[in-house]
């Protein structure tokens, strides 16, 4: 996957923007409630090059 933040003005998005990285766990959360979009409470936690982890929602990424 390709990280693709929309958001230019999101703190992550200098230094995610365009990195490639792996899911390795699909977590639920409560998003899908508050905003009424049921595919929002699944973000996905990503393995980027570095090792680190980080969750992102699926507005943030594109499959390559």
């Amino acid at each position: 996957m390709i990280l693709e933040s929309p958001d230019e003005t999101d703190l992550d998005y200098e230094h995610l923007h365009g990195h490639q990285g792996t899911v390795v766990e699909i977590i639920s959360d409560d998003a899908g409630t508050v905003t009424g979009n049921q595919r929002e409470g699944h973000p996905f936690r990503v393995e980027i090059a570095n090792s680190n982890t980080i969750d992102v929602r699926r507005r943030d990424f594109r499959p390559v």
